[in-house]
């Protein structure tokens, strides 16, 4: 998967489409990340103690990884990632600036 947790990103599709938002987590399993700020559904809280009111909370959920495109930390622009090696590293690198990210 060519996206990784901390990673700048922009939503493509979806109710969010032309925001950006960090990455929070992934999960390689569904092929789902989630990102901070967006994909916001509420979630209704109930009261613990005594006293408390209940409230509904806003929590972001997963969205699927095709709806996401990487955006570089040096031309700031939108861009595929592509793969080259760093010595006996692998690393991404911007398809548009060739830089690495």
């Amino acid at each position: 998967m060519k996206v990784k947790k901390g990673d700048l990103v922009k939503m493509i599709a979806g109710k969010d489409k032309g925001k950006t938002g960090k990455v929070l987590r992934v999960i390689f399993e569904k092929k789902r990340a989630v990102i901070d700020g967006l994909n916001l559904v509420k979630k209704h809280k109930r009261p613990r103690k005594e006293g408390e009111k209940g409230q509904r909370v806003e929590i972001p959920r997963a969205v699927d990884v095709s709806n996401l495109m990487l955006v570089c930390s040096k031309c700031g622009k939108t861009s595929r990632v592509e793969y080259g090696k760093s010595g006996d590293k692998k690393i991404r690198l911007c398809k548009k600036c060739k830089a690495e990210i």
